[in-house]
C-alpha cells in the first residue's frame, strides 16, 4: 500500500489492479445497463436522462448519469466501498469525504473528453479532490481509455481554451506545453484508476467497432477540506453520514503557459471563470 502512496505522490495517479472481482463488475454492468434502459427513473435534476434512439451521436443515446448515489443504493455502496476508502486513505494520508458519483457508457463511435483538471470544477478548499475511476470493461486506446499527464498534479489550475468538439463531448480543454503528452491507462475490468484533482486527464473517442468503455467514478475531497462547490453537497463521510462542509466561492485566477528562459512555466493571471458542475 505504501508503494501506491509513493507512486501517487510522484505521478499524481495510481492504478490499483483487480480491486473489484469479475463477478462484481458483471453485476455492476448489468445494474447500470438496466438503469439506462429504464431511462433513469428519478426526479433528481442532476441526472441526465437517456434521449431518443434516433439521435446521431452515440452519447445522446447513452447519456452519462450523475450523482446516482443520492437515489440508488448500489451507487452509494460503490462510493463508500471499504476498499476504495482504504486505498484513498493510504494515498491521501487521511480518510476523505465522498462527494460525487458518475456513470459513463461510451459506446462504439462515441466522442471522448478533452483534457481537463477536476479541481477546476469541484473547488475543494483547502486541498484538492481525488477520483476513483473503475473500469467496467477492459479499457485501451481502441475504445478510448483514460489518459493522464504524469506529474501534472504539481501544476496550478490552468485556464481553459476551446476544445475540438469533433473529438470531445465537452467544449473546453487545457493546453499542454511542448514536449508534454498524456499517457494511456490500459486497464482491465475491475481495475481502479486514482488521480489527483490537478492531474490533467481525458480520453479520445471510442474507435472500436462494437465495444463499450463503461466506467463508474467516485469523486472525493481530501480530509482537510472545509469547503466545496455547491453542486457537490450534501458531502458524505466514508461511513455514509452527512458531513458539515461549507460552500466554496471559487477563484478568479488560473494559470497560462509562458516561456521563461526557454522553459515553459505557469503564470497566474486574473480571469473571470465561469464555473460549471463537473463534466
Amino acid at each position: 500500500m505504501q508503494e501506491a502512496a509513493q507512486f501517487f505522490n510522484d505521478n499524481g495517479y495510481y492504478i490499483a489492479r483487480s480491486v473489484f472481482s469479475q463477478e462484481e463488475v458483471s453485476e455492476l454492468r448489468s445494474h447500470y445497463m438496466k438503469l439506462w434502459a429504464e431511462k433513469s427513473p428519478t426526479n433528481d435534476p442532476t441526472v441526465s436522462a437517456a434521449l431518443k434512439d434516433d439521435r446521431p451521436d452515440p452519447l445522446q443515446n447513452y447519456t452519462r448519469l450523475l450523482q446516482m448515489h443520492r437515489w440508488d443504493q448500489v451507487s452509494l455502496n460503490f462510493l463508500i466501498d471499504p476498499r476504495l476508502r482504504d486505498l484513498l486513505t493510504t494515498i491521501l494520508s487521511a480518510e476523505p469525504y465522498a462527494v460525487q458519483t458518475m456513470m459513463y457508457y461510451k459506446p462504439s463511435g462515441a466522442r471522448g473528453q478533452a483534457l481537463h483538471q477536476d479541481q477546476f470544477y469541484l473547488r475543494v478548499q483547502p486541498g484538492t479532490c481525488c477520483a476513483a475511476w473503475l473500469a467496467l470493461d477492459d479499457s485501451d486506446e481502441e475504445n478510448g481509455c483514460m489518459q493522464v499527464v504524469g506529474g501534472s498534479h504539481r501544476w496550478d489550475i490552468l485556464c481553459t481554451i476551446p476544445a475540438d468538439t469533433r473529438l470531445s463531448f465537452t467544449d473546453v480543454t487545457v493546453p499542454l506545453p511542448a514536449g508534454v503528452s498524456a499517457t494511456p491507462c490500459i486497464m482491465k475490468a475491475g481495475d481502479v484508476l486514482f488521480f489527483h484533482g490537478s492531474t490533467v486527464h481525458g480520453s479520445l473517442p471510442n474507435s472500436s467497432k462494437d465495444r463499450f468503455r463503461r466506467s463508474l467514478i467516485g469523486h472525493y475531497a481530501v480530509g482537510a477540506a472545509e469547503k466545496i462547490g455547491e453542486f457537490y453537497h450534501p458531502v458524505l463521510r466514508m461511513d455514509g453520514a452527512v458531513a458539515d462542509l461549507g460552500f466554496s466561492e471559487g477563484s478568479n485566477t488560473c494559470g497560462v503557459w509562458v516561456d521563461h528562459d526557454g522553459k515553459p512555466v505557469i503564470e497566474t493571471v486574473e480571469k473571470q471563470i465561469a464555473y460549471r458542475k463537473h463534466e
